[in-house]
């Protein structure tokens, strides 16, 4: 298989650790930076030059597109994809993987549990906005964060309102929801690779903070997902339509809830915590997909070319 990698530092825990399973396995992989990738697009065909020459005949591609490059790496991947190559996360389930009100609209419209979540604009709006949410502590958080950044906790209704205004005149778009307090700070990343979790952690926030992301501080240890959660999980992810996913629980006590599922987990956390060869698993997954679709488009344009979140 050739493999591109899409990800903007080699050094990254992630990358390196992809790179050593595919070439473990005889692949032929190359990293790529999203942002020197450039693209023609015509009626008669689609072509990408990389650092001034040409490149193509990619059998998949793994994104890793950070945040703040989602839009135009998901160009790129877009255009990999129309190439013809196979890739486990489309660019169209990034894309409302990364907006959380999307998301949160995509999952909740399965069946999927949530945490009760409210969204509104109208400064007019925010003491029944917060009335159709309930009492706090109420979790505010910005509608692109990641990795922890932009989340907040509220504990009086006035707290709220004032966050609220101040994220209102920031022109930032953010949720509110419902604070889930019997989770005491741990929540449950659940790893996706395919349709199966390889493995999970139970994260912990540290002393005086809500937010158990490895990022801002939390510790992860193994843990086993209960058939429930990693049903819940694999349920998650394929709704948005990605084969690989960090999909994050809450255990409440009307059972396990979806906080978010990331579409560009990190690996070190889950490998670190678990033992588990994650990045050996999504290459292998990624190989026997690739193995199975028709011979690689020629750059010419492929009819019915759609992408769909579910």
């Amino acid at each position: 298989m050739k493999l591109a990698i899409l990800s903007r530092n080699t050094r990254l825990y992630s990358t390196r650790r992809l790179v050593e399973a595919a070439r473990g396995r005889g692949h032929t992989v190359r990293v790529l930076d999203p942002l020197r990738c450039y693209l023609r697009i015509a009626s008669d065909g689609f072509t990408m030059h990389y650092k001034g020459r040409p490149i193509a005949d990619f059998d998949a591609v793994i994104p890793r597109i950070g945040a703040s490059v989602t839009r135009y790496g998901n160009a790129v991947l877009h255009q990999f994809e129309l190439m013809g190559a196979y890739t486990p996360n489309p660019s169209a389930a990034i894309t409302a993987a990364r907006d959380k009100l999307r998301a949160h609209q995509v999952l909740a419209a399965q069946g999927i549990g949530l945490p009760v979540t409210v969204f509104g604009d109208n400064p007019d709006d925010t003491h029944d906005l917060l009335s159709m949410l309930g009492p706090p502590p109420h979790v505010i958080k910005l509608n692109e964060g990641a990795q922890g950044a932009g989340v907040m906790l509220t504990e009086k209704p006035s707290a709220s309102r004032s966050v609220i205004e101040a994220l209102r005149g920031l022109y930032a778009t953010f949720l509110v929801q419902e604070f889930i307090g019997e989770a005491d700070g741990c929540d449950l990343r659940c790893f996706v690779v395919g349709d199966r979790v390889v493995g999970a952690m139970r994260r912990q926030a540290p002393v005086g903070d809500f937010r158990s992301n490895l990022h801002r501080g939390g510790t992860g240890t193994a843990e086993t997902a209960s058939p429930e959660e990693a049903e819940l999980a694999v349920r998650a992810a394929g709704v948005l339509g990605l084969r690989v996913a960090g999909v994050d629980l809450i255990r409440s006590q009307r059972g396990p809830l979806v906080l978010e599922v990331n579409a560009s987990p990190g690996l070190e956390g889950i490998e670190g915590a678990t033992g588990e060869d994650v990045a050996g698993l999504i290459v292998d997954h990624v190989a026997g997909q690739a193995a199975q679709r028709p011979a690689r488009s020629t750059g010419r344009r492929r009819r019915n070319v759609g992408v769909s979140t579910g």
